[in-house]
């Protein structure tokens, strides 16, 4: 304990002892410390307020607040706003100067930072391998993609080997079975086959299987099937088996006609003299059946473009079953209106309704492309198909003037008869060959579009869903409203590199108990 004297102020001297406690700090040190604290209190006070308006309050720690804090309480100016700057200058010279030669590039980022560490690199130095680092890489996808677009489009040009097995077996059994080879439809139902009060489909197709599936689709989505005429037209290689199957797997009470176009009487050299032509040209054999990427500079051309131009190298283009649906009139001179199918496609609703539809004079019901919610799929014009730098296209076509779809059309054929459509065809058909295919390249589409011009009657989208075989993004709470789903594009759904999302919408309707289709391990991957 220590003692202090107090002293009155009368003059008189008494003292007094008090015990006090040690202390530990002076009174000097106390009084110091309270006058600092009375000036920086509200200083600090202040600059909370200012870094608390300015996002400080988003801190998450005390160390957060003091980078913040530090800077502005002693004096320093944050020059991190100056260092981005910097980096940006850096970066714009190195988009603009060529990359220096020799510069060895690391694998990966990690080695590229480590050898940053390692031999001091400055920042220009930094700039320029990850600029060729990225330039390498962006090589590297493309080419990938370019490769996979070629061997999808390999892929899909090939016949499946379950598929030609088929083929192979019915044809066999044509030859050696006698109820493969009965009359299609019996002698007694001959009469059937012109009779307008049946609603007549016509399919086109040298696939077996995609055929059996058109036609099982529209028996089980029929209500009255027994008024349901089939008319399947096909080559002359795939006539037998394509007989065989429907002669073995009747369909009943639908109707079927199998027809190869070989059996047809009007089918000349003399009625369809272009065509014969296109078969036959050696120019055009090569630039269907030669090396699809000749000619292509991959290095202009994008991957989308690309797979456009390997898709209208198809060789089915140049095949007269593909052109077959601008002679109806001719080679069903006794029908009225059909509703021609292509083979891709599946029937989920009653059709019948479509031969009610008053086309109001028109020849052709079909779903315009132009519009709709899938603007990948429904956003197609005249300009997507043909090339409007050739002057007789620009002089006679509209680049906007919307595109309709082939694959499920209802045809009038009564008032085709008195249209000049067929020649029309003929006529661009001619003309594009003579300018060796620069006003369109992608199938027989762009003549039909040309041909038919004026006479197309719109008809509701939901009958005919397309983009099945390329949008992988397709809706499927769409595809189950639609009548018919349509999978154009080089993805079948008969095929490995089909969308497996959307193939169950078309297996349901193969027979997979069929000797045949066991037997040749069809769809088994």
């Amino acid at each position: 304990m220590r003692s202090i004297k107090i002293s009155s102020n009368n003059g008189l001297r008494v003292f007094m002892k008090i015990d006090v406690a040690a202390r530990h700090i002076s009174y000097r040190t106390l009084f110091h410390t309270i006058l600092i604290l009375a000036f920086v209190l509200p200083f600090v006070f202040i600059i909370t307020a200012l870094v608390t308006l300015e996002g400080a309050n988003k801190c998450s720690s005390a160390d957060c607040l003091g980078r913040r804090i530090g800077p502005r309480f002693l004096g320093r100016v944050d020059d991190s706003g100056k260092l981005v700057k910097d980096f940006y200058k850096i970066l714009n010279q190195v988009i603009t100067d060529e990359i220096p030669g020799g510069l060895k590039l690391p694998d990966l980022f990690s080695q590229l930072v480590s050898e940053l560490k390692n031999n001091q690199y400055d920042a220009k130095k930094f700039a320029f391998s990850l600029r060729a680092m990225m330039e390498k890489l962006e090589r590297e996808i493309r080419e990938s993609r370019f490769s996979e677009l070629m061997n999808r489009h390999f892929a899909a040009s090939s016949i499946p080997k379950g598929l030609y097995c088929l083929s192979l077996r019915l044809t066999d059994e044509y030859s050696s079975n006698a109820y493969a080879h009965r009359q299609l439809p019996p002698p007694e139902l001959l009469p059937v086959l012109s009779n307008n009060s049946y609603c007549h489909f016509v399919l086109s197709t040298d696939n077996i299987l995609a055929a059996s599936v058109v036609v099982a689709s529209v028996v089980q989505s029929s209500p009255d099937p027994e008024k349901v005429v089939f008319h399947v037209i096909t080559d002359k290689k795939t006539y037998a088996g394509m007989h065989s199957w429907f002669a073995l797997n009747p369909v009943a009470p639908i109707i079927v006609e199998v027809k190869g176009v070989h059996q047809f009487d009007w089918l000349t050299r003399e009625n369809v003299p272009v065509l014969e032509a296109i078969e036959s040209h050696d120019g055009i054999r090569n630039y269907y059946h030669g090396n699809h990427i000749a000619g292509i500079n991959l290095s202009d051309t994008t991957p989308r473009t690309f797979a456009s131009k390997l898709q209208a190298r198809s060789p089915k283009y140049i095949s007269l079953l593909n052109h077959i649906r601008i002679y109806l009139p001719e080679l069903f001179p006794d029908l009225d209106k059909v509703v021609f199918l292509d083979d891709d496609v599946v029937i989920q609703r009653d059709l019948s309704p479509l031969w009610e539809i008053d086309l109001q004079g028109k020849v052709n019901g079909a779903i315009e492309t132009c519009k709709g919610e899938d603007e990948w799929v429904m956003s197609k014009h005249f300009k997507n198909y043909f090339n409007f730098s050739h002057p007789l296209i620009a002089k006679h076509l509209d680049p906007d003037e919307c595109a309709w779809a082939y694959g499920m059309n209802i045809f009038d054929l009564r008032a085709w008869r008195k249209t000049n459509i067929r020649k029309t065809y003929h006529f661009w058909l001619k003309e594009n060959l003579k300018s060796n295919l620069t006003m369109w390249k992608l199938g027989t589409l762009p003549p039909a579009l040309i041909a038919f011009r004026g006479f197309v009657h719109p008809i509701d989208p939901s009958w005919h869903m397309l983009g099945l075989g390329y949008q992988s993004k397709t809706n499927i709470e769409n595809v189950k409203r639609a009548a018919v789903i349509h999978y154009n594009g080089q993805l079948k759904p008969w095929l490995e590199i089909g969308f497996e999302h959307l193939r169950p919408f078309w297996t349901k309707y193969v027979n997979y108990s069929n000797d045949f289709v066991r037997s040749c391990h069809i769809l088994e991957w």
